[in-house]
């Protein structure tokens, strides 16, 4: 080697310090002219390749970029600010799928690159509303466990992955996501509501009613948080508090159903019958169709020993929704009383097939809870 090369690699180190100095005050020329020298003497350093790579991201010459990048990888394989340049490239050119691996490289070799760790949260997200958009739940919870990995308390990672896990039924995995949102933002009133909803899906009424209640004090003039607030009370037996929810929903939005309906149901089992089917009806005037206000005023004509007009609600709310266990249930108990025993005894056995699969569908939630079956957020048996 001759005495001009051995100077010339010496002086390479200040070369490549002043091109990245030259990169951050968007000297490019100066930058490019001391890294082009580095390589002139050294083709193959893969720091002077990858600053090159920079200079040409930063004049939009995104193929020459990729090329050097690529080099500066082949060279080094474990130069990480390479593989997260190279990444990052890749997701502002629009091809997330060479991206990603690029990027989960980088943030492994070097677990402190930010830069590209909050790349493959970004893409992730992006690809889960895609899927959950196309109505693919499973594939978006795919892509946003994915995403959580790389930023285990990101609010929004959070908040998205919860309300996917709200829709899948995934109550606990709902929860956890919620909680974490909620540490991070404390009045987040969307992770709030969605809370309270993911403990009234496991019928956890005592936990859902404290996000329920600091809901309605972020957002008081929002009738939903109200009215879940009054479910969760009436499910909790505090009826006048309940009542009180519910009548303040419906004061903020009377073109409503669902308070109404609650009251009509508050109303039934008190015995208040007309009360009670004045609530109902209102429901009905909104959604004639309502499977839980037709089956209630079913049970307010069998209480008044109206039967035709109950056997016609019942039957009614079983075609809206044949799936309601308490209609079935009902309307058998009318047919007996009109003497109609064969069609009695097959509405209780629809009744109490219903009852035993929604029974089983909760034991098959608690064996998901306790470690028994596989956990399918995770897809690995819980502990």
């Amino acid at each position: 080697m001759s005495a001009a090369q051995v100077s010339h690699q010496n002086s390479n180190p200040s070369l490549l310090q002043d091109a990245a100095q030259a990169i951050t005050v968007g000297e490019l020329s100066r930058a490019e002219g001391d890294l082009q020298s580095v390589l002139r003497t050294a083709p193959d350093d893969y720091r002077a390749l990858d600053l090159l790579g920079v200079v040409r991201v930063l004049q939009r010459r995104e193929t020459g970029a990729e090329k050097l990048f690529r080099r500066a990888v082949q060279k080094k394989p474990d130069f990480a600010p390479a593989h997260a340049h190279l990444g990052l490239l890749y997701r502002q050119m629009g091809r997330p799928e060479d991206a990603v691996p690029q990027l989960r490289e980088a943030v492994r070799l070097d677990s402190a690159r930010s830069d590209a760790s909050g790349a493959l949260v970004r893409i992730f997200q992006d690809q889960a509303r895609a899927a959950s958009a196309t109505g693919d739940s499973e594939k978006a919870l795919a892509f946003l466990i994915d995403a959580r990995q790389y930023s285990s308390d990101d609010p929004d990672v959070n908040s998205d992955l919860g309300t996917i896990a709200l829709q899948m039924s995934l109550w606990q995995d709902a929860i956890e996501a919620f909680e974490r949102t909620l540490k991070m933002r404390e009045d987040d009133p969307l992770a709030l509501y969605n809370l309270g909803r993911a403990f009234m899906g496991l019928s956890q009424f005592l936990e859902a009613r404290q996000p329920f209640a600091r809901y309605v004090v972020v957002r008081p003039d929002d009738p939903s948080g109200h009215c879940a607030l009054g479910m969760t009370l009436a499910a909790l037996e505090h009826i006048a508090e309940a009542r009180k929810e519910f009548e303040r929903s419906i004061a903020l939005a009377p073109a409503q159903t669902e308070s109404y309906f609650r009251l009509g149901l508050i109303d039934l089992d008190a015995k208040e019958l007309d009360e009670a089917a004045t609530n109902l009806h209102q429901v009905l005037a909104r959604e004639p169709k309502h499977a839980g206000a037709l089956s209630a005023l079913g049970r307010v004509a069998f209480e008044q020993k109206r039967y035709p007009e109950a056997i016609d609600r019942l039957q009614q709310a079983i075609a809206s929704d044949e799936s309601l266990r308490e209609a079935h249930y009902y309307l058998g108990l009318t047919f007996a009383r009109v003497g109609r025993k064969e069609e009695a005894e097959a509405q209780l056995q629809i009744a109490t097939r219903l009852g035993h699969d929604e029974a089983e569908r909760r034991r098959t939630l608690f064996r998901i809870q306790d470690g028994t079956v596989i956990d399918p957020l995770s897809s690995q048996p819980q502990k």
